[in-house]
């Protein structure tokens, strides 16, 4: 995968085939720190901790369409390339927390890609999970929780065209404005 939030999306397929309800999925990217912290936490069904050993091996996998599953050894691998790391805590029957660090300035770090239309897809594919999306940029946090959202629609269905058409803006908007720095106060206004 040449882009993260395509392992965003893979994650949180896993997430979704393991039963969770709710997920959250955390995006940071901290410029004055140098560092670009992705996590996604879900309450699933968990694994045990050998399997929690096991799981960046490629020739692990819970799929039985295929016999490997490299999206997290992949995700690891990119991320340890750039100076950081994955770190994966599950318990049985409570669900999985994946938190995957890079040095955001690293020459060899793949983009974020597409975070605005992987968020839609996912929430738009599985409507009656519960999707928790953080996005941080520095100390400027946009968050969108679907659960609100999902009971002022009541019956109108995530998929309806008007919705999506609202959720991608929403989305988009949130995102962008997260991106632009707010100025600061000269001593004068501050007074």
């Amino acid at each position: 995968m040449k882009e993260i939030s395509l392992h965003i999306l893979d994650i949180a397929e896993n997430s979704v085939t393991a039963g969770a309800t709710v997920i959250q999925i955390l995006v940071a990217e901290n410029i004055n720190n140098d560092e670009l912290v992705v996590s996604i936490k879900d309450n699933g069904c968990g694994m045990d901790a050998a399997k929690v050993k096991r799981i960046t091996d490629p020739f692990v996998t819970s799929r039985t369409t295929r016999k490997v599953g490299l999206g997290i050894p992949f995700f690891k691998a990119a991320a340890e390339a750039c100076e950081g790391g994955l770190e994966i805590s599950s318990e049985v029957g409570k669900g999985t927390l994946i938190s995957v660090k890079f040095r955001h300035s690293h020459i060899d770090r793949m983009p974020l890609g597409d975070l605005k239309s992987t968020f839609l897809n996912l929430l738009i594919g599985n409507p009656d999970l519960r999707w928790i999306f953080r996005y941080q940029f520095n100390e400027n946090v946009f968050e969108f929780d679907s659960q609100p959202v999902k009971e002022i629609l009541g019956d109108v269905p995530m998929s309806d065209p008007q919705v999506i058409k609202y959720l991608r803006g929403s989305i988009s908007e949130g995102i962008d404005q997260t991106k632009v720095a707010k100025p600061s106060l000269s001593l004068e206004e501050r007074k």
